[in-house]
């Protein structure tokens, strides 16, 4: 299932800039940025207990905040890429 993860994460400290490099972290383990604070993330049921779990592990939920649009199976009718970034294909090979 396709999931769309969005964050917003106070800064105003060093703790939450570190939170917010642990999140950016975590979901490029899960996923591909698309905007600064979006994730597009391919995962399965599985996959996603254990990620979602962990993002609400790093975050403080009195002052950050997370967003999780689920796009299913059938994503790629629902999402339409117009503008600057490259799109890519989550289900192809990942070169590293």
């Amino acid at each position: 299932m396709m999931i769309l993860v969005t964050y917003d994460v106070n800064v105003e400290t060093k703790e939450g800039k570190r939170r917010l490099r642990n999140v950016a972290k975590k979901c490029k383990n899960y996923g591909q940025r698309v905007q600064n604070s979006v994730f597009e993330c391919l995962v399965d049921s599985a996959q996603w207990a254990v990620f979602k779990s962990e993002l609400i592990d790093i975050i403080e939920p009195k002052i950050d905040s997370l967003r999780f649009y689920f796009l299913g199976a059938n994503w790629q009718r629902r999402v339409e890429h117009v503008g600057a970034k490259e799109t890519y294909d989550p289900e192809g090979f990942l070169l590293v």
